[in-house]
């Protein structure tokens, strides 16, 4: 079966940058969207996707995507 994580986290991404430069946004920064790849070589794990997020006060958050 295929899963959408790819796409459901490049989704979230754009929306958040979109608003990212709106001075009544509370969205600091978006970081780029990380794969679940292996540590050492790099192989992928699982379809999941994160992405690091942070407020105008510094504080960071993560959000994953992932089949269930």
């Amino acid at each position: 079966m295929i899963a959408y994580c790819d796409y459901i986290s490049t989704v979230i991404r754009k929306a958040l940058l979109k608003t990212e430069n709106d001075s009544s946004n509370l969205i600091g920064g978006v970081r780029e969207i990380k794969w679940d790849l292996h540590h050492k070589d790099g192989y992928m794990l699982s379809t999941k996707k994160t992405l690091d997020v942070v407020d105008m006060n510094s504080k960071w958050y993560r959000i994953t995507v992932e089949e269930l």
